[in-house]
């Protein structure tokens, strides 16, 4: 939750955008609160420095031509189109008053980017005055930017390695961040944009924080606009959460059961899917050998069985040579889980690009 109450609050977050375009909408989520959610007024321009932004006249964000809107119980609203250029890989800063919030409030916890709230509507102002600060998201789910040629985009579905647990705040550099560089740096790739559906604590089958990959898969994968690839890189909280060798074992067999639901489901919306093999952790609290055999075999399984389209190879990029149930001391965040900043740039430059080209 927000270090001070959201309601009567202005709240400025930045986002970045991977793909760039003349026009966008913004979609804004109500989906756990548990009361009717408020946006008094709503604005957008180019982000700039921490709380400012550059220019003093921010763009409106309207709904259904109407400056606010209330989200009911468990909905969610996109707004109209936003006349806003905006260049690939470009920030961008959404201001939003919010005159009553629910006390569950949606949310996204593990940003790794710097929020700002004031009292009062501040929605217009260049800068904001002496703000709370936060680094979590709120409300905003999705950012649609209108392409004027033929784009397409690749939807991460993953855990806090994907949500980037270990990168720089304010730093965009989590390992899908730098998959999006290199695919806008390569001509075959510059139209591909990446759809990071990476939850710290999220598990495939059951617990965890937030809906389970299975549970969320049509919200957060197959009905994603443009998207056209899925890249699944997600169960190491599943195999981590297992107790004893009959749970680890029981675990890694149901995971792959789930693999299998996800890669269907994907090729029946024309999706190529694609399976990342799972990091290594031994030295972190998931540290074990029923653990281990867990991963060996859920590894071996998206290595060997065919079912992907393709197999991304993380565990070989990143394990230790000496100890290949250990990540490599360079790429260690200290916790022996989560990879560092250039463990995630490692991740990137080990997915082949040619995975993502037109013919593919």
């Amino acid at each position: 939750m927000p270090p001070v109450p959201l309601a009567g609050h202005t709240i400025r977050q930045n986002v970045r955008v991977t793909l760039g375009g003349p026009r966008l909408r913004i979609r804004f989520s109500n989906e756990f609160g548990d009361g009717p959610l408020a946006i008094g007024a709503a604005r957008i321009d180019r982000g700039g420095v921490r709380d400012t932004i550059r220019i003093a006249s921010p763009t409106a964000i309207t709904f259904h031509g109407l400056p606010s809107v209330t989200i009911p119980v468990g909905g969610a609203v996109v707004s109209d189109v936003v006349e806003l250029s905006m260049p690939p890989l470009s920030d961008f800063a959404i201001s939003l008053f919010l005159p009553s919030v629910p006390g569950g409030l949606t949310g996204h916890p593990g940003s790794r980017t710097t929020s700002f709230i004031v009292d009062g509507d501040h929605t217009r102002d260049p800068a904001f005055a002496n703000p709370a600060t936060t680094e979590h998201w709120y409300v905003i789910s999705r950012i649609d930017v209108e392409r004027p040629a033929p784009s397409a985009a690749v939807v991460v579905l993953g855990n806090s390695i994907a949500d980037g647990r270990g990168s720089g705040t304010d730093r965009n550099d989590r390992w899908p961040d730098n998959l999006a560089r290199r695919l806008h740096d390569n001509s075959a790739t510059s139209n591909v944009a990446v759809l990071n559906a990476g939850i710290g604590g999220n598990t495939v089958l059951r617990g965890g924080l937030g809906p389970t990959a299975l549970s969320r898969f049509t919200r957060d994968v197959l009905v994603q606009p443009s998207a056209r690839w899925l890249l699944i890189s997600e169960g190491v909280n599943d195999i981590g959460g297992a107790r004893g060798p009959d749970s680890s074992a029981a675990v890694a067999r149901e995971l792959i059961d789930a693999y299998r639901q996800m890669i269907d489901r994907a090729h029946a919306r024309g999706f190529r899917a694609y399976g990342a093999t799972i990091l290594p952790f031994n030295g972190s609290q998931y540290g074990s050998a029923d653990h281990e055999s867990a991963r060996a075999t859920v590894n071996q399984w998206i290595r060997e069985s065919h079912a992907f389209d393709a197999v991304v190879d993380f565990d070989a990029a990143m394990r230790d040579a000496n100890d290949p149930t250990r990540l490599r001391a360079d790429v260690d965040s200290g916790d022996h889980l989560h990879p560092n900043e250039h463990g995630y740039e490692l991740m990137a430059n080990a997915i082949d690009l040619r995975l993502f080209v037109s013919s593919s």
